[in-house]
């Protein structure tokens, strides 16, 4: 937040002047820090002055400091530890970051479901693609284990089935070795699966079709064969996205008529 100061016309002046926004001590400080972290001043796991010294230097409050380092670690760029040899530890960006922005973003902005899907429609070929051209052996290993892991059974616990199908659709997209694209695809996947009632339409069948989908295109990852892996994949989000959208069409007539 900034303060705005409006200077006001005098009478008879030819023209006024515009709106002063002065930004708040803390965010000057918070700016200044993180530019120094982003281009190599601070490297990963090095600390930053002590908040004694950063007081010092700055001639900022001991409150101001503490403000601006609480805004450098919501953003991931440290971690402020406790103690004796405790500080304020620079750290690097990555896809845990991204999927935190992405997913302040989507419920922010109360994202619809179609919009969700039709995101991950687009991007999840992609990182499919990408996996098949990238990928491990210990990639590969996580998407096997996933894949035997995956409960078919109706009668089974449906949150494992779920749980199990988000962590595999995370996994190719880590698979692809793309940070940015691994983070989205982690925002996506949790935000589909609370705002998703699969209740409604997961059952045996369903859980057999995802099994055999999730095996198909990850065959097509461990033989690099980026084609094959774009076309499973997009059919079998394209056909999810038609199920759920379903799904939601009809719950929405049945409440209009009640």
């Amino acid at each position: 937040m900034s303060i705005t100061v409006e200077a006001a016309a005098r009478p008879g002046a030819k023209s006024s002047l515009s709106r002063l926004h002065v930004p708040k001590a803390s965010d000057v400080l918070a700016d200044d820090l993180r530019e120094r972290i982003l281009r190599g001043d601070f490297p990963e796991g090095t600390s930053l002055p002590a908040e004694r010294e950063l007081v010092a230097q700055t001639s900022m409050s001991r409150t101001t400091v503490r403000e601006a380092l609480r805004i450098l670690e919501v953003q991931g760029l440290v971690s402020i530890r406790t103690g004796r040899s405790g500080g304020a530890f620079v750290c690097r960006p990555g896809k845990e970051s991204v999927a935190s922005s992405v997913g302040l973003l989507i419920r922010g902005r109360r994202v619809r479901l179609a919009d969700l899907l039709e995101t991950r429609e687009a991007i999840e070929p992609a990182c499919a693609r990408l996996a098949a051209k990238h990928r491990t052996e210990t990639d590969l290993e996580v998407l096997d284990r996933l894949n035997d892991e995956i409960v078919v059974d109706d009668g089974a616990s449906l949150a494992s089935f779920l749980q199990t199908n988000v962590d595999w659709h995370v996994a190719v997209a880590i698979a692809s070795h793309n940070e940015l694209l691994s983070g989205m695809m982690m925002a996506l996947s949790r935000a589909i699966y609370e705002a998703t009632d699969n209740q409604g339409f997961v059952d045996a069948a369903v859980r057999e079709t995802t099994a055999r989908a999730h095996r198909s295109v990850t065959k097509a990852i461990r033989e690099h064969d980026g084609e094959a892996a774009v076309r499973r994949m997009t059919r079998h989000v394209h056909s999810y996205a038609e199920a759920v959208i379903q799904v939601e069409e009809r719950t929405e007539i049945q409440l209009a008529e009640h």
